[in-house]
């Protein structure tokens, strides 16, 4: 069971959009939704799928304040497996 989660959570990662969004966010305590697309130079449409998709997945954790709605890692540590398969030269 702990084994399909995890795989789970890495096919959810598992996207060059998403991955962006999670490396946006290790740097950050929190960003908003705008923050998000804006850095990304992409559709807010297409930034609030991708993190409905993390935070499905249980990655992202959401806080509303007021009228936005701001995203953070749910756990630093998913950052260190995009470090590792980074530093992997696969070819």
């Amino acid at each position: 069971m702990k084994l399909e989660a995890a795989a789970s959570k890495l096919r959810a990662m598992a996207h060059p959009m998403r991955i962006a969004i999670i490396d946006l966010l290790k740097d950050e305590k929190k960003l908003s939704v705008t923050q998000i697309y804006e850095r990304l130079n992409i559709e807010q449409a297409a930034a609030s799928h991708h993190l409905n998709i993390l935070k499905g997945k249980g990655v992202l954790v959401s806080k509303r304040d007021g009228k936005k709605i701001f995203y953070s890692l749910r756990s630093k540590a998913l950052t260190d497996v995009i470090y590792c398969i980074n530093k992997c030269n696969i070819e």
